[in-house]
């Protein structure tokens, strides 16, 4: 018989008692980012630190119960700061054959099992490439486990709403929801309010979920498991102690989330209407669909027919006095490459937002890379030089869109901001900014003709032209594709011309205010720097600390400037004996730091579509000193 015990996890090899790491898996039918989000939600109301990491299938639907049709979900939620989504689980819930075999291999040894015993028959059995039913075999000794029929308890909770057998047993996730709940001392109350505004215009489509989700809530306090070669393991429920935090307003963002609420944010302290134009594509569409829901904040959405015609309408908008955005990922950045060069040709302020994906071609559509540095700092025909920032976490998104909102109209340029599909998807709790912190930067049009007559590539001390609305008397301009002439904008295909205009474009981006590059963690010099873009700031974080605990001489340096790179980069680089770039790509930035600043850069890279675990780079840094 199962005993329902309280207890204390102890999961975390780094810090007892503060860390879990859970993971949902199960057909991309089964509802698991559901499930994830709203466990997320909890976990976020009981006051933990966490981060998250939905994973699932490029196939729209793939074949019910096949390993390429597996949907999961991850968080890693504790009482201390929570820098990733967690290296191998504690806890994997698997609700078929397949998650279990494509998940169970990652489980730390020892971790629990919760399997839903109803999906292991022999038909899911031979779709997961299972040759004997691994819940009876003794192949998963490694493991605590503990497997009942999820499927028949969720169908006998649901029985009085009088649904079909397929519409019932899409109660499930909730069930298993309600189950995770006990397991981890959560609130149901959230999720039930959730529910009956979900199902606000079908009761009893809400009453049944609330069903499910009570009943797998109650068979966590009453469950008697044991027996038939399932062991007698029992139902614990963890208590993981809310995490310390700051005084102030919070809540749980996305990537995609915080990008869009920070162009908005940098919209309104430019003083300028917004106008996104974009094309869906994964992982970027989710900003195409939070901006659609701001526009009391002058915000004008257009799906355009295609990418081209998504960043040419931003483009229109930047010539028509607002905030021109765009957005894709990397095959939609490539078509919108040559807009980009007509961008910087004409001088607008211009947002590009590339949410990157595992590359070429279509390539892993809902998987994480980092593989368009180089199309982000060299990808345009000709000499076309653009900034480029980095965003390294979902919430780190806000401020970085301000930033590129702000280098876009400060210095009328085209700006590309990084995120990637991780950033996109994962959720990670934010607090939420005081604005009035945020100092403005309102653009200021010319309205007058200026003494001695108006030239549209008149420069300033910044190398910028002036931004002028169409229509304003006085100031009749074209602006193009093809070379301008200096100061007038007449076209000009003179040698000296074309030099010279590359040049104060080029060394228009060059000058632009980069803050001067800090050291996220360790000391300004030593034996060994870890340096890292993007998504890679949490793991490679977490595998400094470590190493510095063993009391390894190593420090972590994080850029967000990719474009132009800090002033103080090259010198602090060489201040260190050695420098460990590890990346999602062949060694992009590694390369840009060896061309830049003549530095012996040693790259650490991974293409597989899933994020750096810590200790991979653990095991980097300490080979890298042995």
């Amino acid at each position: 018989m199962a005993t329902a015990t309280r207890d204390v996890v102890h999961p975390n090899e780094d810090a007892p008692a503060e860390s879990v790491v859970v993971r949902f898996a199960g057909d991309s039918g089964d509802g698991m980012q559901l499930t994830g989000g709203q466990f997320t939600l909890s976990t976020a109301l009981a006051g933990n630190d966490l981060a998250t990491f939905p994973d699932f299938p490029a196939e729209i639907r793939a074949p019910q119960g096949t390993l390429f049709g597996v949907s999961a979900f991850q968080i890693n939620f504790g009482s201390t700061d929570i820098d990733t989504a967690g290296d191998a689980p504690d806890v994997l819930v698997a609700m078929n054959p397949a998650a279990l075999k494509t998940n169970v291999d990652q489980l730390k040894p020892g971790g629990l099992i919760i399997a839903d015993a109803g999906e292991f028959g022999d038909r899911n059995l031979a779709k997961a490439k299972y040759e004997a039913n691994p819940l009876t075999d003794g192949s998963l000794a490694r493991w605590q486990l503990l497997a009942f029929d999820i499927s028949a308890l969720t169908l006998e909770s649901v029985k009085p709403f009088g649904l079909g057998n397929k519409e019932a047993l899409r109660c499930k996730n909730m069930w298993t929801l309600g189950l995770a709940l006990w397991m981890f001392d959560r609130r149901r109350a959230p999720i039930i309010d959730w529910l009956k505004a979900k199902f606000a215009r079908n009761p009893v489509l809400a009453d049944a979920n609330i069903a499910a989700l009570n009943a797998g809530h109650a068979y966590g306090e009453t469950a008697e498991i044991g027996g038939g070669g399932l062991g007698d393991h029992r139902l614990r429920q963890h208590h993981v102690d809310a995490a310390p935090a700051e005084p102030g307003l919070y809540r749980t963002v996305t990537g995609a989330e915080a990008v869009s609420l920070g162009l908005v944010a940098g919209a309104q302290l430019a003083g300028l209407p917004m106008f996104f134009g974009g094309y869906p594509i994964t992982p970027a569409s989710a900003i195409l669909h939070h901006l659609s829901r701001l526009k009391e904040y002058h915000v004008t959405t257009f799906q355009a027919e295609d990418e081209i015609a998504a960043i040419a309408s931003a483009i229109g908008a930047s010539y028509a006095g607002q905030l021109g955005v765009t957005s894709s990922s990397g095959p939609g950045i490539a078509l919108k490459t040559e807009a980009m060069g007509l961008a910087i040709m004409t001088e607008l302020p211009l947002v590009i937002v590339n949410s990157q994906r595992g590359g070429p071609s279509t390539g892993l559509p809902t998987k994480t890379e980092q593989s368009d540095l180089y199309q982000a700092v060299y990808g345009r025909n000709g000499d076309a030089p653009l900034p480029v920032i980095a965003a390294r976490s979902a919430s780190d998104c806000f401020e970085c869109a301000i930033e590129a909102v702000r280098i876009a109209t400060q210095y009328m340029t085209p700006v590309m901001l990084l995120t990637d599909g991780y950033i996109a998807n994962a959720a990670e709790p934010w607090k939420v900014p005081d604005m009035n912190s945020f100092a403005p930067f309102p653009v200021q049009f010319l309205d007058h003709v200026p003494e001695g007559g108006f030239l549209p590539y008149a420069r300033d001390a910044t190398l910028k032209r002036p931004w002028v609305k169409p229509g304003t008397p006085g100031l009749l301009h074209r602006i193009g594709g093809i070379e301008k002439a200096q100061g007038t904008g007449n076209l000009d295909y003179s040698a000296a011309n074309h030099q010279a205009m590359t040049d104060i474009r080029q060394n228009k981006i060059l000058g632009i205010d980069v803050p001067d590059q800090e050291v996220a963690l360790g000391d300004a010099a030593g034996r060994l720097v870890v340096v890292g873009w993007g998504s890679t700031f949490g793991p490679i974080h977490q595998a400094v600390r470590r190493a510095r605990r063993k009391g390894l001489d190593v420090a972590h340096v994080h850029i967000r400037h990719i474009w132009p790179m800090p002033a103080n980069l090259g010198d602090l680089l060489k201040s260190y004996d050695k420098v460990l770039v590890p990346e999602m790509n062949t060694g992009q930035l590694k390369t840009v730091l060896r061309d830049q600043f003549l530095v012996d850069a040693r790259p650490l890279n991974k293409v597989s579509g899933q994020p750096f675990r810590i200790f991979e780079i653990e095991d980097a840094i300490a080979a890298m000193l042995a």
